[in-house]
């Protein structure tokens, strides 16, 4: 499976086309999934906010996805 989701990738985007992923934004301590500011943030955004590196963030998101859709 080709990598869905990029740094440019849009929190409300994600959460909202792949919900499995949440699971892994909670899990590296990306609680505000639900704030209304966080959906238009990019992935490399959020990262950025959280001191999290998003090479990681991404790769594990992916990983996510092709877990759960094949």
């Amino acid at each position: 499976m080709a990598n869905l989701v990029t740094r440019k990738t849009l929190i409300g985007e994600l959460v909202n086309n792949y919900p499995e992923t949440a699971d892994v934004l909670y899990g590296v301590g990306m609680h505000c999934l639900g704030c209304p500011a966080s959906q238009a943030d990019s992935v490399e955004d959020a990262c950025g906010i959280h001191e999290i590196n998003p090479d990681f963030v991404v790769t594990a998101l992916n990983e996510k996805i092709a877990a759960v859709r094949g």
